[in-house]
């Protein structure tokens, strides 16, 4: 029996999905292999790539990271052609089974028609039980595959009219990847909460991605991120641009600063590491504490600690030392073990923590499980104060659209004050970047409360899209059908 050893990361939002495709190239297939590796952290669970060769499509997936499932010689021959799309999938509640792992694949009345999906249906459930009503037989639980009927069925004569007529009968948040036997095809949803954005590679070869880190490893530069609502057709004739829905003013989320993006990638406002060190920033203009060090909770705490220690002045060290070649262990899951086992990922840098003040920097709470035992580690190697600055407001909803989140009750800051928190947390002080802190962060001046500039519902309660198959947004998001 296994039992992860990451309770650092367990208790964090998890973005569902990683998205790539390239298309006119000899070795698409290992270029998309290349592209999943670097976006590994947006989904650890499964991995797939459909590729095709002018005759036929191949497709393998499977259960596990990229580089112990696809990576290997024979996998890439099996993968033959000059076009290729990619998946990497976090699963939700119910474990992932190899029928849920993307790309999908059908073979539709036009040819065969191959895609990939990161983000969440918000009405995937109402048209499922329509579409069985008219006798559609579903072989998995995604929410992906409501879409594959929907095209399926539909009247359009050409499948670029397909996918529009059946995006349009679809709410929610998504970025696609689909390749067909002539075109490859990347969409993103009226809102553009999920990212998506464009490379190009030597001779012209486009490439899409979740993020841009997918074009470094490659060796394609970064061309500009896919417009809310576009939709790109990739054919041998060249790009089209096209515009099929009504214009919206974009929601991006707003979490992809904060945590979800690899701090490396690009986007429309910047370098996220940047972005990330002005969080910090903010943070400690807001919530400054008269302290020795800062310290950041590993990874993703340390830019952010990084802009706080430099716009205070308060010097920054590793105070938490990571251990990177952990990641399970087959040792029977005892509570006793359990609590080691937090050591064996991480472990506090005593020599200088002891007798200390310490600023720990964290980019959110979630549950609060982590944060325990990040404390009673600090405390434990000495520290005399230990205060916490939390890089994003305070987490008190649950996402729908394409992150895996707690029920809202199961979420701290949905339950507890403030100083609720800290007494259970165990720290001296225990403070938020607030919103409008945030936003200035990211470029803006403030969040505007009558159009707000991003998608910011798992702070705010504000859920631009439509709920259709939930309860207000209370029901959990660990309920649906839905594993984007």
């Amino acid at each position: 029996m296994t039992v992860s050893t990451n309770p650092f990361d367990d208790d964090k939002l998890h973005e569902e999905c990683g998205v790539f495709g390239i298309y006119g190239h000899p070795d698409s297939a290992a270029l998309t292999v290349l592209g999943l590796h670097a976006l590994q952290h947006r989904g650890q669970e499964a991995a797939g790539v459909v590729s095709y060769d002018g005759k036929q499509f191949h497709s393998e997936r499977a259960l596990g990271l990229v580089g112990d499932t696809l990576s290997s010689e024979s996998v890439i021959a099996s993968l033959p052609g000059d076009s290729a799309i990619g998946h990497n999938r976090y699963s939700t509640s119910g474990g992932t089974v190899l029928r849920n792992v993307q790309p999908l694949f059908a073979e539709l009345s036009g040819g065969g028609f191959a895609i990939a999906h990161n983000g969440n249906i918000t009405n995937a459930m109402t048209l499922r039980r329509m579409l069985v009503s008219k006798g559609a037989i579903f072989q998995a639980s995604s929410d992906t595959e409501v879409i594959i009927h929907l095209v399926a069925l539909s009247q359009q004569p050409r499948l670029v009219d397909r996918v529009v007529d059946a995006l349009r009968q679809i709410e929610g948040a998504y970025s696609l990847v689909m390749l067909t036997q002539k075109k490859m095809i990347g969409i993103r949803d009226p809102l553009g909460i999920r990212p998506l954005v464009l490379g190009e590679m030597e001779g012209g070869v486009p490439v899409l991605a979740s993020e841009s880190v997918a074009f470094d490893i490659i060796g394609a530069k970064y061309v500009r991120e896919i417009e809310p609502g576009e939709m790109i057709v990739f054919t041998e004739n060249g790009i089209q641009s096209l515009h099929p829905f009504p214009k919206q003013k974009a929601r991006p989320c707003i979490f992809e600063n904060i945590y979800f993006s690899r701090p490396d990638t690009l986007t429309r406002t910047g370098s996220v590491y940047e972005i990330r060190k002005r969080i910090g920033a903010e943070l400690s203009r807001e919530m400054p504490v008269d302290a020795d060090l800062v310290i950041p909770v590993p990874d993703s705490g340390t830019p952010s600690a990084l802009g706080y220690s430099q716009e205070s002045g308060i010097p920054f060290e590793l105070g938490i030392i990571r251990n990177h070649y952990v990641g399970r262990t087959f040792i029977e899951p005892t509570d006793s073990i359990r609590h080691l086992g937090v050591r064996l990922k991480h472990n506090a840098n005593k020599a200088q923590i002891a007798g200390q003040r310490v600023i720990l920097v964290d980019d959110s709470i979630v549950r609060g499980t982590t944060s325990i035992k990040i404390v009673e580690m600090i405390r434990s190697a000495g520290a005399r104060e230990v205060h916490m600055r939390i890089a994003s407001p305070p987490t008190t909803h649950s996402c729908f659209y394409g992150v895996d989140t707690p029920e809202r009750h199961k979420l701290l800051a949905a339950r507890m004050t403030h100083e609720e928190m800290a007494r259970l947390i165990g720290v001296d002080s225990l403070a938020f970047l607030s919103m409008d802190g945030l936003y200035r962060a990211v470029g803006e001046t403030g969040r505007n409360e009558v159009q707000p500039q991003y998608c910011d519902a798992c702070f705010s309660g504000d859920y631009p899209i439509r709920l259709v198959d939930h309860d207000g947004g209370q029901q959990s998001q660990l309920s649906l059908l839905a594993e984007a």
